[in-house]
């Protein structure tokens, strides 16, 4: 007996050396049933250049590491890695994010798997970022037609495979092309696009043929968008086994949206689907002067604490989801992508353009003139890495070895969820007596706060403004941004409410898409706006308007705020009718996305009795037109 016991003390112990050589703390993990085989990934495609830059990679406790048996250990069983044609200017000199050309993806691929893991190749078909915005051909296929192009894919897919295969790398899945939503290779028409897929889908059967073959789209958020591209590789027969995207909660939706649309491709066309990208932020804080995607502030959402827990959390349900749908996995994006240099912009800007350790240097001008020419510069996610600032793993590192099991911990405070009142100058301001907390289980508790005293009389006095009150609440900063507005005699002025029977919207021209959408950051404010979109040209055409009665006479002003872009010759013009009569308008437009204009009518004269129409006149005539209607507003001016 005693001999197990000692036995057991000895086991005891040494779990809780490793707890402590991993970093582990009281993280709450929940335990996901993963079904077998199901890939726990992680993309690391700059590593190559992050230690040549100096970076060196530690355990939790502080051990340098090599990276790739730490991520093992950490329960990473998939490494990802993107490959460019051609990521080199006409002297030699890297185009940076890693200077992924086929050579570096050997080495990588060669670590991963001497490690024990397999390697997911992720071919850009560029000489540097694709991505939904851009997907040039590479240099030396740039001025093929696709008859000639396709052959030149298939050709440098293969060499590309066999340099791997030759190399002994252990290649599990490769990707067609990198978050191609309608474009790919320089290619704008499906038809090409499937041509330029095919040739690479070819390649893989003969080089790597037990390898998956995957799709790998962005912006599920939009799940007809997904339907369609799901479709269109059907209906041209692509050879393909894995539909997968980019899922980044800022931006993409909910996790029930994310799982209802994989569930729909998946049922329909019997494709396994999967997470090829995800992340989340520990911080807000910028490690390497160079400024970061996700930052203060911004109009993206934050379902998760910016915290270690936070990310914890945001893989798990990732991970749930897919296990949830039948999914074959989640790959984290650079995890291990961590600021490079010192506390100097110069020093780490000579590493960056050295070594390529920065999202692009100043030498992919040659390539992206209008893009990274412009805005070369480091590392633009080192605050949602797996490692901290210094290269030390964080706890949440652990998350693909601790969900297989969950971890409990005591229920516990994480953060605060920030509050938003909306007073109207002429009421009575009321200050919240507590605000949410996030627990570490991702729940939400009310807690008590005490606000920072406010002069009342002296805000309404100041007007319509905006102010941020602050708080403390658990022993932590608690913040409450204070909106102070004129009364709104319009009803769901920036549709916050899904319930919009009070606009009236008449389709003049047969749009594909008019609705009262929800998506936080395409709003204004709020979480909600109104959505048009029609990818036929001269199709969106419409107007939206609200009828008040009841006004008090007197005079008053209507704004409202619209962005969108591909819109071609356009006409747009907020309204305001008096007894079904257009009396005053004001001249407006689009641009691009999140270039806000608001229109404002002033002087609106209104008698007794007067029926008043406050509306907007959209007409776009660019295929594709798009876009976004908010914080409508029918204000008294003397209030």
């Amino acid at each position: 007996m005693m001999k197990r016991l000692t036995i057991l003390f000895a086991v005891l112990a040494l779990a809780l050396l490793h707890a402590a050589a991993m970093g582990e703390e009281a993280l709450f993990v929940r335990k996901v049933d993963l079904p077998e085989g199901f890939f726990l990934g992680m993309d690391v495609s700059s590593v190559l250049a992050e230690e040549a830059s100096g970076v060196v990679y530690r355990d939790g406790s502080g051990q340098e590491r090599d990276l790739f048996e730490l991520l093992r250990e950490s329960g990473v069983n998939l490494i990802r890695v993107r490959v460019w044609n051609d990521p080199f200017d006409s002297q030699g000199r890297g185009f940076g994010g890693g200077n992924n050309d086929i050579e570096a993806a050997v080495r990588i691929g060669r670590r991963a798997t001497e490690a024990g893991m397999r390697v997911l190749i992720d071919f850009h078909y560029s000489d540097f970022w694709a991505d939904p915005s851009k997907q040039q051909a590479p240099r030396a296929w740039q001025d093929l037609k696709i008859r000639a192009k396709a052959p030149k894919v298939r050709e440098w897919t293969q060499e590309c495979l066999q340099k791997l295969r030759d190399a002994g790398v252990t290649v599990a899945m490769v990707q067609l092309g990198n978050e191609t939503n309608g474009r790919l290779c320089g290619e704008k028409s499906w038809i090409n696009i499937y041509k330029v897929m095919n040739a690479g889908a070819q390649a893989v059967r003969e080089i790597y043929p037990n390898a998956l073959i995957a799709v790998h789209f962005a912006n599920p958020e939009n799940a007809e968008s997904y339907l369609t591209y799901a479709s269109k590789l059907d209906y041209y027969q692509l050879d393909y086994d894995v539909f997968g995207t980019s899922y980044y909660p800022y931006w993409h939706g909910t996790i029930e949206n994310l799982k209802n649309v994989l569930s729909a491709i998946r049922d329909t066309y019997g494709k396994k689907t999967m997470v090829l990208e995800t992340s989340y932020a520990w911080t807000l804080e910028d490690g390497d002067l160079s400024g970061n995607t996700i930052g203060e502030g911004g109009a993206y959402e934050k379902p998760y604490p910016i915290t270690v827990q936070g990310q914890v959390n945001e893989v798990t349900d990732v991970a749930q989801a897919m296990a949830d749908i039948g999914g074959i996995g989640v790959c984290y994006w650079e995890g291990a992508w961590v600021p490079v240099g010192s506390a100097s912009y110069e020093e780490n800007s000579a590493k960056w353009e050295a070594f390529g350790s920065g999202w692009a240097s100043s030498y992919a001008a040659e390539y992206d003139p209008d893009d990274a020419g412009i805005y070369y510069g480091g590392c633009a996610c080192d605050n949602q890495t797996l490692f901290d600032f210094s290269g030390k793993a964080l706890p949440s590192l652990q998350v693909f070895r601790l969900m297989k099991t969950g971890q409990s911990a005591p229920l516990r405070v994480d953060a605060l969820d920030d509050t938003v009142l909306e007073c109207d100058l002429a009421g009575e301001i009321v200050l919240p007596e507590t605000v949410h907390a996030v627990m570490n289980d991702n729940s939400r508790q009310p807690v008590p706060v005490q606000w920072e005293p406010i002069d009342p009389d002296a805000l309404r006095a100041a007007g319509p403004a905006s102010y941020v009150i602050r708080g403390q609440a658990d022993g932590r900063e608690a913040l409450l941004y204070l909106n102070m507005v004129r009364f709104n005699f319009l009803r769901n002025g920036s549709f916050e409410e899904p319930d919009d029977s009070m606009w009236c919207c008449e389709d003049l021209a047969g749009a594909d898409e008019l609705y009262n959408e929800e998506k936080k950051t395409d709003s204004k404010s709020g979480v909600r706006h109104w959505h048009f979109y029609s990818a036929g040209a001269g199709s969106v055409r419409f107007t939206l308007e609200q009828d008040v009665t009841g006004l008090p006479a007197g005079e008053y002003v209507s704004s409202v705020s619209v962005m969108g872009g591909d819109a071609g010759e356009q006409e747009i013009y907020s309204y305001v009718k008096i007894n079904g009569e257009i009396v005053y308008r004001q001249e407006t437009s689009v641009s691009s996305w999140n270039k806000w204009e608001t229109a404002e009518i002033k002087g609106i004269r209104v008698q007794e009795g007067d029926t008043v129409t406050v509306g907007i006149y959209v007409k776009c005539d660019g295929a594709g037109a798009w876009g976004k209607i908010d914080d409508f507003r029918l204000n008294s001016s003397g209030t």
